[in-house]
């Protein structure tokens, strides 16, 4: 049996993003899965509570994922909130639900606080980018899974 494969909800165009909209990816590799039943959606952002839309959020002071899960770093909204208690949440169901759907791949949207697994934006809400992941993508790597940009699609068509 071949492994599933964990996706951003948004990659499918649901609108799930801060935003309220989706991000659709297009890609050969995702009809053959869905036709194999192997995607498996997933929001951590929805999982840990937030709602749609929401106030863009990233990890402060070109923090990363693995900061905010060792205390070192939080999860701001461009508002000040402190968003950091829902990425956990949301960080830890993501990884419970892969492991309960046995997915040994994630691909995920990058840029985001959560799922970026290249870069993620820096803190300043300015746009600027740093190369790091986000907080659910730092916790499937930690874990084993191999998470995926949705920019690695070709990557990880060729090894599925």
């Amino acid at each position: 049996m071949r492994a599933n494969i964990l996706i951003s909800a948004c990659l499918l165009g649901q609108p799930v993003r801060y935003d309220g909209r989706g991000k659709l990816l297009s890609h050969p590799a995702l009809g053959r899965w869905q036709g194999e039943g192997r995607l498996v959606s997933f929001c951590p952002e929805l999982a840990g509570g937030m709602a749609v839309p929401r106030p863009p959020a990233e990890i402060e002071a070109g923090g990363a994922g693995e900061d905010v899960l060792a205390g070192r770093a939080r999860v701001l909204e461009v508002t000040g909130g402190d968003v950091t208690g829902a990425f956990l949440a949301g960080a830890e169901k993501a990884l419970s639900f892969a492991r309960e759907k046995e997915c040994a791949y994630a691909l995920l949207i990058d840029g985001s606080p959560s799922c970026g697994s290249l870069a993620i934006y820096d803190g300043s809400f300015s746009g600027v980018k740093h190369a790091g992941q986000g907080v659910t993508a730092a916790l499937l790597m930690r874990a084993g899974i191999a998470v995926f940009s949705d920019r690695e699609i070709e990557a990880l068509a060729a090894l599925t």
